[in-house]
């Protein structure tokens, strides 16, 4: 992975959340990459599960979690310093927290049409986990190829294997690459590749080879310089991964 310069005082967050069934069976997934007390660059990544639920729910809850544990790393005058990068693909989290809540909160938590908010225990405790902190907030194009986007909405469906916590210049991939390559979840044609893994396709060296688990795919591409590594839906789709990567 190249070398990302950030703030010593910026702390980016990625998060994503899924529902298949809206309600149904869902998740949230965040990377949070902040500097410990010693300045090195640090990454954690988070996740979990819940059934039923909506996707608003899990796009909420991937924030709110993410933020959770920052008032154990750093103290108060700490917290003061820092800015926090949320980069989100919920234009409905994004434009809730930022302008909606406000209006919500006077008015007793109720709509203009007097109806009461959806998701309002979510509401509260995002506000909560927010207040007091400086916080820009940044809507990306959802699968989009932005590689920390990607790698969160693998967690929030329950293909992220095991999650890193570790320095970042451990970590298997650059999260602001926006390239696709070395994505998990992004297929051949560049397009988002939702569901379960069918298998995995890594290239390194000019050698192709096939894992039926992300662990055994992380493994081989883990330090490896020019790795190239996605995941597969089906038999056709690791064939067509197979040709692609092999031209590279």
């Amino acid at each position: 992975m190249g070398v990302i310069v950030m703030n010593s005082n910026e702390i980016t967050i990625f998060t994503d959340g899924s529902s298949r069934g809206n309600p149904g069976p869902g998740g949230w997934g965040y990377i949070a990459i902040y500097p410990n007390a010693t300045g090195e660059m640090r990454v954690e990544e988070g996740g979990g599960e819940e059934s039923p639920t909506t996707n608003n729910r899990m796009e909420m809850m991937a924030v709110i979690k993410a933020f959770e544990g920052f008032d154990v790393y750093y103290d108060k005058a700490q917290m003061a310093e820092k800015t926090f990068v949320v980069r989100l693909d919920s234009s409905y989290v994004m434009k809730g927290i930022t302008a909606w809540v406000f209006g919500w909160e006077k008015n007793g938590w109720v709509t203009s049409t007097k109806d009461p908010v959806s998701n309002v225990d979510l509401w509260k405790a995002l506000m909560s986990a927010t207040r007091g902190k400086k916080i820009e907030w940044k809507l990306l194009k959802g699968h989009a190829g932005i590689a920390g986007n990607e790698r969160c909405d693998e967690i929030a469906t329950g293909n992220g294997g095991d999650l890193f916590k570790g320095k970042l210049s451990d970590y298997h991939f650059d999260p602001f690459d926006i390239t696709m390559s070395g994505i998990v979840g992004a297929s051949a044609s560049g397009k988002k590749n939702k569901g379960k893994a069918y298998s995995y396709v890594s290239q390194v060296d000019g050698l192709v080879m096939t894992h039926k688990t992300w662990e055994e795919c992380k493994r081989r591409v883990d330090g490896a310089k020019g790795a190239r590594f996605k995941k597969a839906l089906n038999a056709d789709e690791e064939k067509e991964l197979i040709k692609s990567l092999g031209k590279i």
